[in-house]
């Protein structure tokens, strides 16, 4: 195992087992690429025809290059090509029958030292290795999809396997240019582990109707950064990839999170796989592509049906940092807008943050000078309110306590007038609970601001069993005068968002707890192999682990699935007062300012 991996075969030429071969080829490795089809086998060789040609129309090869790099590749439908391989990697389908019958195989063909890695994300890495005739030189060697783009591979050893071994395809993958993050062995692994419980989540609130497919991915895209929607994903992993990946994590885990959704079940047997099948959550232009085609599911182009109320005047109540956001971007779409506070030096000040906001936008030319100048001029400030009196839409972004926003409602049911709109901002607690401090609860919605609100192009619309047509009608047209992107979903505990975010967050913690890996690999991971913005610890010490616990009590409390209760190391964490980067320790400590 310490000879050098100059040779390498890649077992299965399908994207996965072409984008291997293609970057090992690249990276002067000789690479065999076998697959018992001669198709895939010949389209492999054009894929690699095909980059190398493009890498030269860029200026990163030359022509001289390329055809060294083509020659570094041949292709066999014969398994015993592989017999001079100092390494194996596997890419067939996702069954121990298939991989153990290639494994077998290579016992017989490959030498004594030769190292095997499966490609599975799924099934058991030791379960394959014990079934070899040499188990301490099978290993994982986990990459991601597209492989000449995505940076991260999951290096996964069983009990079994020679540290050696790992050592090797290790430093390979560093060669190559990717970011091993060594793993133990278990279904999912570190990054799909986190992410397809978070997938699953996703098709399940889609089966149950509570959001349309576009407002889910929409809310996952805008709300956290992402690079695709939930449903998306699926449909370009394969819903019977995905279907696969869970049934092997729920028969380690039993998690209720990673029972598979129905739906997976009936589109998997209906052949609606996803991308490859042309159709999936979505439809396609047809089979492997990635254009998207109306079809029965698809919103109509005029919108929500039925006409809205007229809103020309906007109270916004709160001081703090959300509020202040809230009543800036109001103000910059043209509305008229009252900054209400406890006390008129509170609500001065919110004005005051909402000018160096305005200022630095000046001086990054988002805006003019004049631009400015009239946006502050449409924010009135008020030390009570009573001002709300002639608004037409009142927006509450108080503390998230559910006896403060009461209060204010029963008040604001007093002082707006007769037709007003009454909104809350709420991201967790119950909306209903709010309208049923008036007596007018068909007047009450939830509109859900993301934080910084001027920056986050999302607002969550959260209808309750008593809201009014005309106010969704009026609140879905005035977000999108503000030039936000809203998304319909109904009265409960996370609403889209939180709802699919905060498990993910709360399974990240439980591997931390488990030991399973560090705070670092499980970040890297996540930001590699998920396309992550921030990772869950990153992101949990900024949100701050007093609202992420908090949150996560409401799921646990709305939805009873033991698997939602909050990891007990977020509990002590909490307890001991290290909330994150508000108080310079969280799951990582930070320097005080």
């Amino acid at each position: 195992m310490d000879t050098p991996l100059s040779t390498i075969a890649v077992v299965g030429l399908g994207t996965m087992g072409s984008g291997i071969a293609d970057i090992l080829a690249r990276a002067g490795r000789e690479v065999v690429g076998i697959d018992i089809s001669e198709d895939a086998a010949t389209h492999a060789v054009t894929a690699l025809e095909a980059s190398t040609a493009r890498a030269v129309a860029r200026g990163r090869v030359t022509e001289e290059e390329r055809q060294r790099t083509l020659a570094r590749f041949r292709t066999s439908c014969d398994l015993r090509a592989a017999a001079d391989a100092d390494l194996v990697i596997e890419v067939v389908p996702e069954s121990y029958e298939t991989k153990q019958e290639v494994f077998r195989a290579l016992d017989g063909i490959v030498r004594p030292d030769t190292i095997l890695a499966t490609g599975t994300n799924a099934l058991s890495v030791t379960r394959l290795a014990a079934d070899s005739a040499h188990p301490e030189r099978v290993l994982g060697l986990h990459f991601f999809t597209p492989v000449q783009a995505m940076k991260l591979v999951e290096v996964v050893s069983s009990v079994l396997t020679d540290p050696r071994a790992v050592d090797a395809v290790t430093r390979l993958a560093q060669e190559l240019g990717k970011e091993p993050v060594a793993v133990g062995d278990r279904p999912g692994f570190v990054a799909d582990g986190l992410l397809f419980g978070y997938l699953n989540q996703a098709a399940a609130m889609y089966e149950a109707q509570y959001a349309s497919r576009e407002d889910i991915d929409a809310a996952m895209k805008l709300g956290c950064g992402l690079p695709m929607g939930p449903l998306a994903l699926l449909d370009l992993i394969g819903i019977d990839t995905a279907r696969t990946v869970l049934d092997a994590m729920y028969a380690a885990s039993h998690d209720r999170l990673h029972a598979p959704a129905p739906i997976l079940k009936q589109l998997s047997e209906a052949g609606l796989t996803g991308r490859k099948a042309g159709r999936g959550f979505y439809t396609y232009e047809g089979p492997d592509s990635a254009v998207t085609v109306p079809d029965a599911l698809t919103p109509g182009a005029a919108g929500t049906a039925g006409a809205g109320r007229e809103v020309r005047s906007v109270g916004v109540a709160g001081s703090g940092t959300m509020a202040s956001g809230i009543a800036e971007v109001f103000a910059k779409a043209g509305y008229d807008v009252v900054l209400a506070a406890r006390s008129q030096e509170k609500a001065d000040t919110a004005k005051a943050r909402i000018a160096k906001s305005l200022a630095r936008s000046v001086d990054k030319g988002r805006m003019t000078g004049e631009a400015r100048d009239e946006t502050l001029a449409r924010i009135s400030p008020a030390g009570a309110l009573d001002a709300f009196a002639d608004v037409d839409l009142a927006v509450e972004a108080v503390a998230e306590d559910l006896e403060i926003k009461q209060e204010l409602f029963a008040r604001l049911d007093k002082i707006c007038k007769p037709g007003a709109v009454l909104a809350t901002t709420t991201s967790s607690l119950p909306v209903i609970a709010c309208a049923r401090a008036t007596g007018r609860p068909q007047d009450v919605i939830g509109m859900h601001f993301f934080n910084p609100a001027p920056a986050m192009k999302l607002v969550e619309i959260v209808r309750t069993v008593l809201t009014a047509d005309d106010v969704h009608a009026t609140v879905r047209a005035v977000t999108t005068k503000i030039r936000k992107h809203p998304v319909d979903c109904g009265d409960r505990a996370g609403f889209i968002v939180n709802a699919l975010l905060f498990p993910y967050l709360n399974n990240a913690v439980k591997m931390v707890q488990e030991h399973y890996a560090t705070l670092d690999d499980i970040d890297t991971a996540m930001k590699l192999g998920g396309g992550y913005p921030m990772g869950p610890f990153e992101l949990l010490d900024v949100v701050g682990l007093d609202v992420s616990l908090a949150i996560e009590k409401v799921l646990h409390r709305e939805f009873r699935d033991p698997g939602l209760a909050p990891a007990p190391l977020l509990e002590h964490l909490v307890a001991a007062g290290c909330l994150g980067r508000k108080t310079g320790r969280g799951f990582r400590e930070y320097a005080r300012r």
